[in-house]
């Protein structure tokens, strides 16, 4: 190992082109040979710049499609090759091996290819085989040897032969080795993700998940956890893939709880009318439908006003000046939409602390996908909850039938418990909830609290009644005694969406009769810890 490596020649083979031309042109300037493959040597000839060919070095010429063009000694030697160990560098001088100094690859477009509905021979020609190996054996030498795999690293890497006269650092090789390896890492858990999905093996026996970083948090979920934020590669709409117009950088819980919020309002289409949620320590505290997208934001509000102080808003639509207007009212940390109109911007502006977030559109609650958690000693993985309910497919138990009114706010009960923290209890009247229970041991006391909080609101609103008096209620998961559903009754629920599937659904639906309750059964539940 030496602390300064010389450049003196640099293998080249990109997919990428993004800079191509200005690296080429930089490493030639100082004397550096280019070698490479190839598009990448036509762009770089194209350019006006000499560049030798890896068949020339290899004595083979690029064959089979160019599946077999760099998986040869005369390149892993010059890549491999220790310089400071004397049989290393005599076996270079015997077979005439030229050492590499510089490896710039980047790898065949697999994601890209899969994202794009690419049928499976395609998606298996896009996986590269001869850069990897390239990759990980420049970057095991990288005593010796830079490797760069991504673009936006050609900048940093001119800056160092700069300060170092056409040198690199054992310090700058070692972090670019380990970049090197986070890409290969990556990329095979792309593939083996992909294929598993292809092959429906919804287990198979090794797991990898990969991210990009986005940003360095200034700290987790308290000041003295460390923390960082990662993107997985995919397309889906939500915080990751939103950009950012104004306020300063996103936490751990910003993020955490903005995508809590933009994954509950994508659950409600704009095609059916502006809808609002605002999430608190990742539960809703307030979800309304609306006339208006401003409509929507004062209905959702009004279930919690305490709650709702610095809280984070998801709207369904774009957003607009007269709704950007009513959010200003109070102290909001971040508000996301699928777009926004100039005025709205404009008037966010003067909020220096408000964060505010677009996309490209609303996250499909309905597509599938993984999540995973850590536990000690490993990890849990699942399907990502996209179960879904229509009319259709209640199931009514109790003598009364909910009336229509009733059964539209059911089903908006139902899409919001589900992103409740069990035990989840959601109070809902006129497309808006009114009351919410979340994470409690007991469903009875995510029940009573639900009911408590309405009271409390309604009493600062001035009103006469409690906001759950004529409302409908959901539970994520079954009653397991009537005592939860009769306590929903004396809160003034007229109607309940369950699960159902407790050993006592019998009594449960005969308290429900008793009491005067339509009740209905959705058959599928929605745990969330």
């Amino acid at each position: 190992m030496q602390d300064l490596a010389p450049l003196r020649r640099a293998l080249i083979s990109v997919s990428d082109k993004t800079g191509l031309v200005d690296l080429g042109r930089a490493l030639a300037a100082r004397g550096v040979e280019l070698v490479s493959t190839g598009g990448t040597a036509r762009a770089l000839r194209q350019a006006g710049l000499d560049v030798r060919d890896v068949s020339e070095i290899t004595g083979f010429p690029e064959m089979m499609d160019g599946r077999v063009k760099t998986l040869h000694p005369m390149v892993h030697g010059g890549l491999l090759a220790l310089r400071d160990e004397g049989s290393h560098v005599a076996a270079m001088q015997e077979h005439g091996i030229p050492a590499i100094d510089l490896l710039v690859v980047n790898l065949y477009p697999f994601e890209a290819t899969v994202a794009s509905g690419a049928g499976y021979d395609d998606c298996v020609e896009n996986i590269d085989i001869g850069g990897p190996a390239m990759i990980r054996a420049a970057a095991k030498n990288h005593g010796f040897v830079a490797v760069v795999t991504d673009p936006e690293d050609y900048s940093a890497l001119l800056e160092e032969i700069a300060a170092n006269d056409g040198a690199t650092s054992h310090a700058f090789r070692q972090r670019l080795a380990q970049t090197a390896y986070g890409r290969t890492a990556a990329y095979d858990a792309a593939v083996s993700n992909w294929m598993a999905g292809a092959l429906e093996m919804p287990n198979p026996r090794r797991r990898a998940f990969a991210g990009t970083l986005v940003q360095s948090l200034r700290y987790g979920e308290n000041p003295h956890q460390g923390a960082a934020f990662y993107r997985d590669g995919s397309d889906r709409p939500g915080v990751a893939t939103a950009r950012q117009h104004q306020g300063k950088e996103l936490s751990y819980n910003n993020i955490n709880d903005t995508d809590a919020a933009f994954e509950l309002v994508s659950e409600f289409l704009p095609t059916d009318g502006p809808a609002c949620a605002i999430i608190k320590h990742a539960n809703p505290c307030g979800v309304a439908r609306g006339a208006t997208l401003a409509e929507a934001y004062g209905r959702a509000y009004d279930c919690d006003r305490t709650s709702a102080f610095g809280g984070i808003i998801a709207l369904n639509m774009k957003l607009d000046l007269a709704t950007a207007q009513a959010i200003t009212g109070i102290f909001t940390e971040v508000v996301i939409a699928p777009g926004a109109d100039d005025d709205a911007i404009e008037h966010f502006a003067s909020k220096k602390n408000l964060r505010l977030l677009t996309t490209p559109g609303l996250a499909n609650p309905a597509l599938p996908g993984l999540a995973f958690r850590q536990v000690a000693g490993g990890f849990l993985v699942q399907d990502r909850d996209n179960g879904m309910i229509a009319a259709d497919d209640l199931r009514v138990v109790t003598r009364r039938a909910p009336r229509d009114a009733e059964l539209a706010d059911l089903l908006f009960a139902w899409k919001v418990a589900k992103h409740v923290k069990s035990n989840a209890i959601v109070y809902v009247k006129d497309q808006a909830t009114v009351g919410v229970g979340a994470g409690q041991m007991s469903r009875v006391d995510s029940t009573r609290i639900a009911a408590r909080k309405a009271q409390d609101m309604a009493e600062a609103l001035g009103l006469d009644a409690p906001l759950t008096q004529g409302s409908v209620v959901a539970s994520d998961a079954f009653f397991p005694f009537p005592d939860g559903l009769l306590a929903a009754a004396e809160a003034g629920a007229r109607a309940v969406i369950q699960p159902g599937g407790s050993m006592r659904d019998d009594e449960v639906i005969k308290a429900a009769d008793e009491a005067g309750l339509a009740m209905v059964f959705t058959g599928q539940r929605h745990f969330r810890h």
